[in-house]
């Protein structure tokens, strides 16, 4: 069983990763072509659907998958992931900044939306890295455990 919930988290957290790099790339879209209403209506669309009906449900499939591996590798298997160092600890604080950045993603896409939003294409662009060093530490901390 472990290995089939393992299967879906690698899969979740793929589906995860694409939303939340696709998402500040379509806001830099937004901000640098606010005169093309159009266009920005296109946008505004596919910025919802990208982050409730493919972002959200990857977090959460995400999230409860890793939760059942944990569970099933302490309860069934009789290794307590907690014990076996600070990797884990540490994937799950990056997690934690990971989730946080992925709420601000919400945040930004409601601002541009409603036509609020005071960031600039710049901006986004930088904002678009975030994730990219967060996945480098995260997956080290399970590839490399280096606690």
């Amino acid at each position: 069983m472990y290995i089939w919930i393992l299967w879906f988290h690698v899969i979740s957290f793929v589906s995860w990763f694409a939303a939340i790099f696709y998402m500040p790339r379509l806001f830099v879209y937004h901000k640098e072509h606010e005169d093309n209403a159009g266009f920005i209506e296109v946008v505004k669309i596919m910025e919802y659907k990208l982050y409730k009906y493919i972002g959200v449900p990857a977090m959460w499939a995400t999230i409860l998958s890793g939760g059942a591996m944990i569970y099933l590798s302490t309860n069934e298997y009789g290794i307590n992931l907690f014990k076996t160092g600070g990797w884990l600890h540490a994937k799950l604080f990056f997690v934690a900044i990971l989730i946080a950045y992925f709420i601000s993603l919400d945040f930004m896409r409601r601002a541009l939306a409603e036509e609020r939003s005071d960031k600039s294409g710049k901006f986004f662009r930088f904002y678009n890295e975030v994730p990219t060093l967060l996945l480098m530490v995260i997956v080290a901390m399970v590839v490399i455990r280096p606690f």
